[in-house]
């Protein structure tokens, strides 16, 4: 039972954070390392929106959450260590530790959903 209820209250934010990628594309498109700001901010709000909804109904759960946990690490890598490196210490280590241990909850999560297949076959 807590892990369905943990599993939700892992999801609905990542709904949240989808939502908000929408509502705030243009300001959000400054901190894409890449061409298409815009385009990136938009792509990953939909992959968010994707994982809150598959981690909810339990559909591909397992491959929802591998692909977060993934997509948190590459903004560890791509947008937050090359901030912290460049001395926006304070405004950035608490993102890339935040998404850090999202990514970590979504592999665990991952793990968990494997042990429950397999534990029902």
């Amino acid at each position: 039972m807590f892990s369905k209820i943990g599993r939700y209250l892992y999801a609905l934010p990542f709904g949240v954070f989808g939502i908000l990628h929408f509502v705030n594309a243009g300001q959000m498109a400054g901190m894409v390392p890449l061409p298409g700001g815009v385009f990136w901010v938009y792509l990953t709000g939909l992959a968010m929106l994707a994982a809150c909804v598959s981690l909810i109904i339990g559909k591909k759960a397992r491959l929802a959450a591998i692909l977060l946990g993934v997509m948190l690490l590459v903004f560890v890598l791509a947008i937050h260590l090359p901030a912290v490196v460049g001395g926006e210490m304070q405004s950035s280590m608490p993102s890339l530790l935040k998404d850090l241990a999202l990514a970590g909850g979504a592999w665990f999560i991952a793990g968990q959903t494997e042990a429950e297949v397999t534990d029902e076959i």
